[in-house]
C-alpha cells in the first residue's frame, strides 16, 4: 500500500457527505465475502471437500483452470483482514461459514478446528467493533452429501437443519444476523439446470426439486433456531432483478413475465405468500417439484429480514441471447449493464407486491479490470457504480421501502467461481502471488462515506441530547 494513498485519489463525482445525509442514523453499512472465495486451505485444517472442490477439478469448467485451495488465504490472514475492515471504518461484516470446514461429511462428526476458526473470527470482529452477519450456505455443499443425493435428496434438508442448529449454538448469541441461504436461484438454476456452477448438472426437474428443498431447509432451520432461543435476527438472501423485455414484441413480454416468475416470484411467493406462482408451475409441468403436506407452511415462517443481492437488470428475449453491448449502457468487466435504476425499481416493486420484512442490500458491487499503478488502484468506475447504487437505495427509501442496510461486494478480490481469478470485485486489491492487500480508491471513498455518516449521526445525537437537557 502506498504510504499516502489518499493523496493519489482523484476527485469523485459522488460526494460522500452529501450521500451520507440521505440515510437515517440507524442505517448499517458493511462489506461482504464468502468462505470458498477467500478462505483457502492449510494442511491438517480438517476441512472436507465441497462440491466446488470437485467441480474445480473437472477440466475446462473454470476459466483460468484455478480452484479455491489458495484463494485469499483468509484462513491464516483473518486477523489482518479484520484489521483492514476496521481501518476503513466499516462496522458490519457479512461472511459465510464453510459447512465442510465445520462438519467435513455434512453429517456425523464435527471438526473442532473448523468450529474454533469461526469462534475466533466472530470474537475478533466484536473486539474490533465490527458486527458479524453470518450466512450458513454460500453454495459449498459437502461433497459427501452430494454423493448421497445432494440437494435433490430430502435427507439433505434435515442435515442442513442439524448444521444450522449447531452454528446457532456456537455463534447465535454473538452474531447480529444469520442468513440461511445465499441466492438459492444460483444453486438450483446455474448448478443443477445450466450446469455452469457446481455440481454441474443439466436437469430442469432436478433443479426445481433442489429449489424447493433449499427453501424448505431455510424454513425448517428458522423454526429450529427460534425454538433453540437463538437471539440473532434470522432471514434469507435472494438474488433479484427487474426483468425487462428486449422489445415490445408480445413474445418478449411473455418471456419477461416467465423469467420474472422463475427468478423473483418462485422464491418470494412461497416465502411471503404461501405458494409457488401458478404460471411457473404450469410452465414446468412434470418438472415441477414434489411438495409434501406442510412444506409450504414450513417455508413461510416469518422472516426477521430479507437480504437482496443486486448487480444489474435482466433482459428477456424470446429468440436468443441478449447482447448487452448493444444497449449503449456502461458495462462492467462481467459484461453486465450498469443500471442503478433497476435497484430502485426492484425494491419498489417488492414493496408493492409483498408484505416485506426489513430489507438489507446484502450484495452490490462490480468487477472491473483494475490496474495497479504506482502503489494504488484508481477504480473510478467502481466508485461511480457504488455511489449510483447507494443513491438508488436512498430513492427507494424515500418511496417508503424499509431498507435498513447496505453491504458492498466485495471486501477482497477473490475466487470468482467459474471465472476463477480473472474478475476482480474487491474494494481491496489482492496480489495473489504475494497475498498483499491494497485498498483501492473505492475503499477510501467508502471509508469517507461512512466517516461522514458517523459524523452526521454523532451530530444528531448531540442535538437530541442538548434538547433533552433542562
Amino acid at each position: 500500500m502506498s504510504a499516502n494513498p489518499d493523496e493519489q485519489l482523484a476527485p469523485t463525482p459522488l460526494d460522500p457527505e452529501r450521500l451520507a445525509r440521505k440515510f437515517p442514523s440507524d442505517f448499517i453499512w458493511g462489506v461482504a465475502t464468502s468462505a470458498f472465495q477467500i478462505e483457502g486451505t492449510v494442511p491438517g485444517d480438517g476441512r472436507g471437500d465441497s462440491i466446488w472442490d470437485t467441480f474445480c477439478a473437472r477440466p475446462s469448467v473454470i476459466l483460468d483452470g484455478s480452484d479455491g485451495r489458495e484463494a485469499c488465504q483468509h484462513l491464516t490472514r483473518w486477523e489482518a483482514d479484520l484489521d483492514l475492515i476496521a481501518s476503513l471504518g466499516i462496522s458490519n461484516y457479512r461472511f459465510s461459514i464453510s459447512w465442510s470446514r465445520v462438519q467435513p461429511e455434512g453429517h456425523g462428526a464435527w471438526n473442532d478446528a473448523g468450529l474454533a476458526f469461526y469462534d475466533r473470527l466472530v470474537d475478533g470482529m466484536l473486539a474490533r467493533g465490527i458486527q458479524p452477519h453470518a450466512t450458513l450456505y454460500h453454495w459449498d455443499l459437502p461433497e459427501a452429501l452430494q454423493q448421497l443425493g445432494g440437494w435433490q435428496s430430502r435427507e439433505t434438508v434435515q442435515r442442513f437443519v442439524d448444521y444450522a442448529r449447531r452454528m446457532g449454538q456456537l455463534l447465535g448469541d454473538r452474531v447480529a444476523t444469520i442468513a440461511t441461504h445465499n441466492e438459492p436461484w444460483v444453486v438450483a438454476t446455474l448448478g443443477h439446470q445450466q450446469g455452469i456452477f457446481a455440481p454441474g448438472l443439466r436437469d430442469r426437474r432436478a433443479a426445481m426439486q433442489v429449489s424447493h428443498h433449499l427453501l424448505l431447509s431455510h424454513g425448517l432451520s428458522l423454526s429450529a433456531l427460534r425454538a433453540d432461543g437463538v437471539p440473532a435476527k434470522l432471514g434469507i438472501v435472494l438474488n433479484q432483478a427487474p426483468v425487462h423485455p428486449a422489445t415490445a414484441l408480445v413474445e418478449d413480454r411473455v418471456k419477461a413475465q416467465l423469467d420474472d416468475g422463475e427468478l423473483v416470484r418462485w422464491y418470494m411467493d412461497p416465502l411471503l405468500k404461501g405458494g409457488y406462482p401458478q404460471d411457473v408451475l404450469d410452465h414446468l409441468g412434470a418438472d415441477a417439484p414434489d411438495v409434501q403436506s406442510g412444506d409450504l407452511e414450513a417455508i413461510g415462517v416469518p422472516l426477521d429480514f430479507l437480504g437482496i443481492n443486486y448487480y444489474t437488470r435482466n433482459i428477456a428475449i424470446a429468440d436468443g441471447t441478449y447482447d448487452t453491448r448493444t444497449s449503449g449502457l456502461e458495462l462492467t468487466d462481467m459484461g453486465w449493464e450498469v443500471y442503478p435504476a433497476g435497484l430502485t425499481e426492484l425494491l419498489m416493486r417488492l414493496q408493492r407486491d409483498y408484505r416485506l420484512p426489513p430489507v438489507y442490500i446484502t450484495e452490490n458491487g462490480a468487477a472491473y479490470a483494475d490496474r495497479f499503478e504506482g502503489g494504488a488502484v484508481q477504480d473510478a468506475a467502481r466508485v461511480g457504480y457504488l455511489g449510483s447504487h447507494i443513491q438508488a437505495v436512498a430513492t427507494a427509501r424515500d418511496a417508503g421501502v424499509d431498507v435498513c442496510g447496505y453491504f458492498a461486494w466485495s471486501l477482497l478480490d477473490n475466487f470468482e467461481w467459474a471465472h476463477g481469478y480473472t474478475k476482480r470485485f474487491g474494494i481491496v486489491h489482492v496480489d495473489y502471488a504475494t497475498q498483499a492487500r491494497t485498498p483501492k480508491a473505492s475503499a477510501f471513498w467508502y471509508r469517507d462515506l461512512l466517516k461522514a455518516f458517523r459524523e452526521r449521526k454523532g451530530g444528531i445525537v448531540r442535538r437530541v441530547q442538548n434538547r433533552e437537557q433542562p
